[in-house]
């Protein structure tokens, strides 16, 4: 069923954990064939240092097993307030519900057009989406895999998350994934340990990830998964953010840069960005068109209008609040511009723009060698 059936399930109340010791908290059991989602925590136990989450969830019978009802995956830790996750924790997602687990970390620049926090980094707005100067924040973002079982039930998103690649040779149309390879935010992390020495199911978990029992968290990299955050760095890499917030609804972009290929003797190149929608408040909106203008250094100006995003027109509930996709555009320049405003419609039928942030397209220095894949 979708990820945000859960919403509907039974609440835990913080005064029922405090009926058990905080040791034996149970985190909420999963069905492998069920959906997924959780409430964000709002605050932590004073006496423990627990979340009191209102997140039980709720079971569906579509596809499940004769006689199978319920499966423990784990305890919830505390949240981390200050500092990071370890190479090895396992989570939750909090906006998607999936089951995952974190291999790095990214620190990355927050360029918030809702906030403007006393930051070293700014960048001017030279899209011409408004005048303010807009401050970056250092903020930490993770690479994680997700839990293939988890996977069928992210109904808020176009696809199953991957990280997109150009192929290893001369067509510069040709891109590779890696499918359940995601970027995941500091606060969308629920984090649980588990007793189980294999507790996700992914191809790169036991050739990334080595199980220390003596170890917290009880997984560490392997050399394997080093020398892969090594050589694909340049790809992987995180290091912009940009969101903003047009009548609560909260858009967030992630641009990536994907390297430069010859055609037709001139070169091309590639940028992937992702997309996050987010419904603030609890209207019922549906998004209907995009509209982008998308500058090149060239000195070309172009602009794509079309129905939906990614052949979807998703509705933002509070039920489903979130939806996210991936997607790419290429420039025959080093750098440029996109900014651009999605179309939502009310359930009265009015319409109204969102503003997607103005992000920059920018190449790097990493344009000498080709993606080095992950070993198989």
């Amino acid at each position: 069923m979708a990820a945000s059936a859960i919403r509907r399930g039974l609440l835990s109340t913080a005064s029922k954990y405090h009926k058990l010791k905080c040791s034996q908290r149970l985190l909420s059991a999963i069905e492998y064939n069920s959906g997924l989602d959780l409430k964000r925590p709002q605050a932590l136990c004073s006496a423990c240092g627990l979340s009191s989450f209102q997140q039980t969830r709720f079971m569906s019978s579509r596809n499940r097993a004769e006689g199978k009802i319920l499966e423990p995956v784990g305890v919830f830790e505390a949240l981390k307030q200050h500092g990071k996750y370890e190479t090895g924790q396992l989570f939750l997602h909090s906006i998607f519900g999936y089951r995952g687990i974190v291999l790095f970390p990214w620190h990355a620049r927050l360029y918030d057009r809702d906030v403007s926090p006393a930051a070293a980094d700014s960048k001017p707005d030279t899209a011409g989406h408004g005048s303010k100067e807009v401050k970056g924040k250092m903020h930490t973002y993770y690479q994680v895999l997700i839990d293939t079982r988890d996977c069928p039930h992210i109904s808020q998103r176009s696809q199953t998350e991957a990280v997109t690649f150009l192929a290893n040779h001369d067509d510069s149309r040709a891109l590779y994934a890696i499918p359940g390879l995601d970027y995941v935010s500091h606060e969308d992390i629920l984090p649980y340990n588990s007793t189980e020495q294999v507790p996700i199911q992914h191809e790169l978990f036991e050739r990334f990830l080595l199980f220390s029992p003596t170890k917290n968290p009880p997984f560490t990299a392997r050399d394997t998964l080093r020398a892969w955050q090594e050589k694909n760095h340049p790809w992987l890499e995180l290091s912009d953010v940009h969101r903003e917030t047009t009548e609560n609804i909260r858009v967030t972009v992630i641009p990536f840069y994907m390297g430069m290929r010859e055609a037709q003797n001139s070169h091309v190149y590639w940028w992937r960005y992702c997309i996050r929608l987010e419904n603030l408040s609890n209207e019922v909106v549906q998004l209907r068109e995009r509209h982008w203008r998308i500058f090149s250094l060239s000195g070309t100006l172009e602009t794509v209008r079309g129905r939906g995003v990614v052949g979807k027109e998703p509705v933002l509930s509070r039920e489903q609040p979130a939806f996210q996709y991936s997607s790419h555009v290429s420039l025959q320049a080093p750098s440029g511009h996109m900014w651009g405003t999605f179309c939502f419609e009310r359930t009265d039928g009015s319409h109204f723009d969102v503003r997607i942030p103005p992000f920059s397209l920018e190449s790097n220095k990493y344009d000498k060698a080709s993606p080095a894949g992950y070993p198989l």
